[in-house]
């Protein structure tokens, strides 16, 4: 059968295995693909703010969330920042952890995104690119879904309910709230998917490039998202790599059949040499990444204690029928009597539920498109993707199972269940959080939620009941965005959850009016992060990384994703902080041979400022006798100096 070069070019525009999406022809300015998507862009980033309200509100009201999260977040803005000012090395850092400092690595430090926003963090601060990002992503992931969407359905208003059950998913808003970098990893799924597709349909050059691109822009954004990334990429490819070349396919014959009456697949050494394009440019652009991931690795700043994690294989997951529960928004907004219905589980790293109205519309979706076959591939990776998301072992409800149990690193753990070889793995031990795979499900979930949405419209025109779908868009809005903590979207009406302000002038202005770059400790005193765990030390105040963005100063605090083991190994050899730490941690007292230990240590340390936010006991007793007075107070925060300088004033 002969194939016009239209027609071709047509069926390209589909998923594997499915049909094409068929664009209306729109005379004039408003029918133009780039107004069209600008409206679609804006209308997405509008529902953004609503989904994230009171976030932006932060922009003008000189606020963020109190987390320490947010501390760093700021802090990683105005470090990269700094670094892209002063043509340095921003994965190695002296202004934490001092004086020995960390690798950033492994760090959630958001390269990409810090030099993305440097133009707003320049002229506005770091503090404006951190909430600015976060009410953004929900709707830049709504436009990138509904750009993958729309290479697979056949028209607008399927691809932009996609768009839409992606971006503004409560699992999603709350990361962008909370764990931006996760948020911002989680926009490169639909981006990667919809490079991968069109570099099926068309394995030339430029699309490999893109491909390469997106890939490594992942990597520079988040480590564990480019892994779901890769994951997703893969499933994209794979089964093309493995199907042979069938005459006619020069190079978009595969980009809608799928099998399904494609005029042919491109030559098997032309797809694996687009693929390999694609790799070698995600190499180069993420190597600067993975020479800074190989550098710490080298340094042993990358090694984990697997005691330590393998826990939380079991912990950090989601369950049944949790999973596919309602969003604990709906409770939020007044909807007491649906509680039953909710997810119940710890939400600690994200709300790990599809939610009943996304589910619900995807079966719908896989179930009008069964006979599709790239819609079963994308139901399979849902399936994965949830299975995956339970850990490793199985909780229903209350009750945990594990079924052929064995045991690893001393913990209990399935060896029916997929992560728990996921995990074993070279280089996924540090993969702990289990629920993130809800990110990736997410994905086709979406995707088939679209082709509900389509199919009810369709049925809506047929039968003349226009308000088919304006059920499930309103249903959706109950379990669409996510705040936390009783701010959950601009419906509730709510006050949002603590926070805490960008700025402590009367605190910070004489720590800052010091140029001497003297170390700034902060009390409660710790360097803490993911990997190991819990760190060592007391969880400090987020204010304290804030405020190093202002003063400049090196602070002797971390937080860090994973925490490089000579840093931790560092506050041991100091005589100052083991002392410090002794009382904090243990309310024990110090032997006098340590106590003047640690007066000396304090000056070569060159400790100009301890910021004492909240009085423990012993702290006073343990100041004083290093040499430390009370210099002055803010808002109740003490701040003590070397007992010479306060003197001398």
């Amino acid at each position: 059968m002969t194939t016009t070069k239209t027609s071709t070019r047509q069926r390209g525009r589909g998923l594997p295995g499915l049909p094409p999406a068929q664009l209306p022809a729109v005379p004039g300015r408003a029918g133009s693909p780039v107004v069209r998507h600008l409206v679609i862009l804006a209308c997405y980033l509008a529902a953004s703010i609503a989904a994230t309200w009171p976030r932006i509100t932060y922009l003008t009201g000189g606020k963020l969330p109190a987390t320490r999260d947010a501390g760093v977040y700021v802090w990683d803005f105005w470090w990269m920042a700094h670094q892209v000012e002063h043509l340095g090395n921003p994965w190695f850092t002296r202004l934490i952890a001092a004086p020995a400092g960390a690798q950033l690595g492994y760090h959630a430090l958001m390269p990409l995104e810090g030099v993305v926003m440097l133009p707003v963090t320049l002229v506005f601060g770091p503090s404006a690119s951190y909430n600015l990002l976060s009410v953004l992503m929900p709707g830049l992931s709504c436009y990138a879904m509904y750009r993958a969407a729309r290479l697979w359905l056949p028209s607008q208003a399927g691809a932009i309910a996609a768009g839409a059950f992606f971006g503004l998913s409560s699992d999603l808003a709350w990361h962008g709230w909370y764990q931006l970098n996760l948020a911002a990893g989680a926009l490169f799924l639909p981006l990667a998917l919809e490079a991968a597709v069109r570099l099926r349909r068309d394995p030339r050059l430029r699309q490999a490039v893109i491909l390469g691109a997106v890939l490594g822009a992942s990597l520079l954004t988040d480590q564990q998202s480019a892994v779901l990334v890769a994951i997703l990429v893969a499933a994209v490819l794979l089964p093309w790599l493995l199907t042979r070349g069938r005459p006619g396919g020069a190079g978009s014959g595969n980009g809608g059949g799928g099998g399904n009456g494609a005029a042919g697949t491109p030559p098997w050494l032309t797809k694996v040499t687009a693929t390999a394009a694609a790799l070698g440019v995600a190499l180069v652009v993420a190597s600067p990444q993975i020479v800074a991931m190989v550098a710490q690795t080298r340094a042993g700043g990358a090694s984990i204690s697997l005691q330590s994690v393998a826990k939380y294989y079991t912990t950090s997951s989601s369950y049944l029928p949790g999973l596919f529960s309602l969003s604990p928004r709906v409770v939020a907004l007044g909807l007491t009597a649906l509680k039953p219905l909710t997810y119940q589980g710890p939400i600690g790293d994200g709300i790990p539920t599809f939610g009943v109205v996304l589910t619900v519309v995807a079966l719908l979706g896989l179930a009008v498109s069964w006979r599709r076959r790239s819609a079963r591939l994308l139901g399979l990776l849902w399936l994965g993707s949830a299975v995956l998301a339970l850990g490793s072992t199985l909780r229903i409800g209350t009750h945990v199972y594990v079924p052929a149990a064995e045991v690893w690193q001393g913990v209990r753990v399935s060896a029916v269940m997929p992560f728990t070889w996921f995990v074993q793995l070279p280089g996924m031990a540090g993969f702990r959080e289990a629920t993130r795979f809800v990110m990736l499900g997410l994905v086709p979930a979406a995707l088939l939620a679209g082709a509900a949405v389509e199919w009810l419209r369709t049925r809506a025109a047929v039968l003349m009941v226009p308000v088919l779908v304006v059920p499930v868009l309103l249903l959706a809005v109950l379990e669409a965005g996510w705040a936390g903590d009783g701010s959950v979207g601009l419906w509730a009406g709510t006050p949002p959850p603590g926070v805490m302000r960008t700025a402590l002038p009367r605190l910070d202005r004489p720590i800052a009016a010091d140029h001497s770059a003297s170390l700034v400790v902060d009390v409660p005193f710790g360097i803490r992060g993911g990997i190991p765990l819990p760190g060592e030390g007391a969880p400090f105040d987020p204010e304290a990384q804030v405020l190093a963005t202002a003063d400049g100063h090196p602070r002797a605090i971390a937080y860090l994703s994973r925490i490089p083991g000579p840093s931790l190994a560092a506050i041991r050899e100091n005589a100052f902080y083991v002392g410090l730490l002794r009382i904090q941690d243990t309310d024990g007292d110090n032997s006098p041979a340590l106590l003047t230990a640690a007066r000396r240590n304090a000056r070569s340390l060159h400790i100009g400022w301890v910021i004492v936010w909240r009085q423990t006991p012993g702290i006073r007793s343990y100041l004083a006798r290093t040499g430390f007075r009370p210099d002055y107070t803010a808002g109740g925060v003490a701040v003590y100096r070397p007992a010479a300088q306060v003197v001398g004033r």
